[in-house]
């Protein structure tokens, strides 16, 4: 088995080697303070410097404005879909949904638990395969939510939809930093970490500052937007070693091209995967509506569920893991998030034409 293989699962992903080796390198004895920086304290002042540097990086790798604030919350995506309402879905308020798979299905229900939520779209009808589009927004909604990219069926929104003035709340956990973003479009942005920017268990928030202005009070502490950005997301013990983690894979990111960088590495990327694809569509098939395909997850089908087991399988033995669809609809997927060096794409899609050579349907 070599030293590294390419992983391609959905998440936790593949994370830069370069930031992998400098927490090794660092893990014990951080800055020669004779202990872990996940033993010291976070009020002192060698974690403090870590802290604020990686918000910065935020910032900065993001080109977000002085609008909008950085917010490290414990805990992944899925704590969101219930602080989100509880903060900003007000009796005598609603939101609106726009459901594009398991994920905004789930903010969804989650929502409709605390207020009302209101679906104005769904892509179920065609098995969530395409993203809505035929919708209008109600300008009295307190907030329009939309996930940007869906890992399960493997589509994305490649461009934010008008809302009628409405602010845009966006679960980005699976393209999370792959491209630029228009923030005067988004009133909050979320999502867990554990795709583009670090190890799972902590979700980075940006949320707009005249949104926050308007995060209710009255809810339990840790589920409020206005404490955690009073404390610069320090009003508890934060999770240090997934913030430790997002600033050194930031740094990666800054170090290779920036948004800009990342953005078009996406593309080269899945152009290489889909084109393996669809150059033999013969024999592999990706159900996603072509517009709508996701840059991040891409799924696919053989002839047979047994031709994919073995796919899989050969796949993992030639040093690529993470390859089998999810649960909910088999299939194979392969999830080609910022830090996919581009030879894991080419080795992924010469496999792929080889396999099929060797197993005709």
């Amino acid at each position: 088995m070599p030293e590294r293989i390419y992983n391609f699962a959905a998440g936790p992903c593949t994370l830069p080697l370069e930031a992998l080796k400098k927490a090794q390198a660092e893990f014990v004895n951080f800055e020669n303070a004779g202990m872990s920086l996940f033993e010291m304290s976070h009020r002192g002042k060698i974690y403090d410097k870590v802290h604020m540097d990686c918000m910065q990086l935020v910032r900065d790798v993001y080109e977000l404005p002085e609008t909008h604030k950085v917010l490290f919350i414990g805990g992944g995506a899925t704590l969101q879909f219930t602080m989100i309402p509880m903060n900003f879905l007000a009796p005598g308020s609603f939101a609106e949904y726009i459901n594009t798979g398991t994920w905004a299905t789930k903010a969804y229900n989650d929502a409709k638990l605390i207020g009302d939520a209101r679906e104005i779209a769904t892509g179920k009808p065609n098995e969530f395969m395409t993203i809505p589009k035929d919708f209008k927004v109600d300008p009295k909604a307190a907030y329009l939510h939309l996930t940007t990219n869906n890992t399960i069926k493997g589509t994305e929104l490649h461009k934010l939809p008008e809302t009628n003035g409405v602010p845009i709340f966006a679960d980005m956990s699976s393209d999370f930093m792959s491209r630029k973003v228009d923030w005067s479009r988004i009133g909050l942005a979320y999502g867990g970490i554990q795709k583009n920017l670090g190890p799972a268990g902590m979700s980075l928030v940006i949320i707009r500052n005249d949104i926050l202005e308007k995060a209710r009070t009255d809810i339990p502490s840790y589920l409020r937007y206005d404490l955690h950005a009073s404390k610069d997301s320090m009003y508890n013990t934060p999770p240090m070693f997934q913030i430790y983690m997002m600033k050194l894979v930031l740094e990666w990111v800054r170090d290779n091209g920036g948004l800009e960088g990342m953005d078009k590495r996406a593309d080269e990327r899945s152009n290489i995967v889909y084109k393996a694809i669809d150059d033999n569509s013969t024999y592999f098939r990706c159900p996603v509506n072509r517009e709508d395909r996701s840059r991040m997850n891409v799924c696919f089908r053989l002839p047979s569920e047994e031709l994919e087991a073995k796919f899989v399988a050969e796949a993992l033995a030639a040093g690529m893991n993470g390859l089998k669809g999810h649960r909910s609809v088999g299939g194979c997927r392969s999830s080609l998030y910022n830090a996919m060096p581009i030879e894991g794409a080419e080795t992924l899609a010469a496999f792929m034409v080889d396999f099929m050579k060797k197993n005709p349907a």
